[in-house]
């Protein structure tokens, strides 16, 4: 079947597959929840309608989980689809956020709210200073990268690496000037996970998520114009640089978010574009949203599998994601060794 007529499919089956992985991130955990109780408290709790299901399961399903499974419903969603983006400007399947240096400066930032104080004054502060670390990050990037308002792969990539580097080494020094008590936050932060998300935490990240990922979303037919050469693209009556920085800005807006959800969970962005790119194509029309679809399955996938693999203890979302994108990503650069290309 053509992948034109197929992709409707495609992109049903991801919304069904994240759907089905986010009632299994509600119900699995260290107590298990049935679907109808999980059910009867949504409806009790959304309509008021049905018997009002058991404090215990009312507090698990509604107040632990949920928030949490939103978080990583949107973080994975924000992530993929950032990632796919770049890839899409750099025209090259081995960028990412990660690799950018996005995620280490929206990383940088968050934890420089947390060692001042100002992430517990109020709830704006911490997506906030991620999205000021991750934006100073990409604009360094850009610059280093760029000659004649003219950007450069190679350079790109190599900027993003120097800056990432600097950032987790201005990271590095931030704890060796703090007490044990904000080590401790600072390391459990930096690997990256859900637990205990509550509801307030979503307030600023989800509306900022949902506005950008659609204007993000809107611009797969300029980065299809992006993947014939800047010069070709040009020709056709697009502004280049311009659409390059809009986009970068986008995912940078994006990941920092993500961030603010889930904390720095890696390879999201680098894994989930590629796979789908190898499966329905490089037209971004339709890989981006299907990318955002398969992220946010994949992310509450991996949350759900770090909660029951070491019940009644938890494996951090980001050690998991890591587990399974750094063998990925090996393998990308031993096979594009071989092809001869990787940049």
């Amino acid at each position: 079947m053509d992948i034109r007529r197929r992709f409707p499919l495609v992109v049903l089956g991801l919304a069904v597959a994240a759907g089905i992985a986010f009632f299994l991130s509600i119900a699995l955990g260290s107590v298990s929840l049935p679907l109808g109780e999980i059910l009867s408290v949504f409806l009790h709790r959304i309509t008021g309608l049905g018997q009002a299901p058991s404090g215990r399961v009312e507090a698990i399903a509604w107040f632990i989980r949920l928030p949490r499974s939103l978080a990583a419903l949107f973080a994975g969603f924000a992530l993929a689809l950032s990632g796919a983006a770049v890839q899409g400007v750099f025209r090259n399947p081995m960028a990412s956020p990660d690799i950018l240096g996005i995620s280490a400066g929206s990383s940088f930032g968050a934890v420089l709210s947390i060692s001042l104080g100002a992430a517990l004054m109020h709830p704006t502060v911490l997506p906030a200073s991620a999205f000021a670390g991750a934006m100073t990050a990409a604009i360094f990037v850009y610059l280093i990268g760029s000659d004649r308002g003219r950007s450069h792969l190679l350079f790109v990539i190599l900027a993003g690496l120097a800056v990432s580097s600097l950032l987790n080494g201005l990271v590095s020094a931030l704890l060796l000037f703090s007490d044990r008590y904000e080590m401790s936050i600072f390391l459990f932060w930096t690997m990256g996970g859900l637990e205990g998300t509550q509801f307030d935490v979503l307030l600023i990240p989800v509306p900022v998520i949902a506005v950008a990922s659609l204007l993000l979303l809107r611009m797969g037919r300029p980065l299809n114009l992006l993947a014939l050469g800047d010069e070709q693209a040009h020709s056709l009556g697009l502004p280049v640089e311009r659409t390059k920085l809009t986009v970068l800005g986008l995912a940078a807006l994006l990941t920092s978010m993500a961030i603010a959800l889930a904390g720095p969970v890696g390879f999201v962005g680098l894994m989930i574009p590629h796979l789908l790119r190898v499966s329905i194509g490089s037209n971004h029309l339709r890989l981006l949203p299907a990318s955002a679809l398969a992220g946010s399955a994949f992310l509450l996938l991996s949350d759900t599998l770090g909660r029951i693999i070491a019940r009644p203890y938890e494996i951090k979302t980001g050690i998991i994601t890591a587990l399974i994108g750094g063998p990925y990503f090996i393998f990308l650069i031993i096979r594009y060794q071989r092809k001869g290309r990787l940049i």
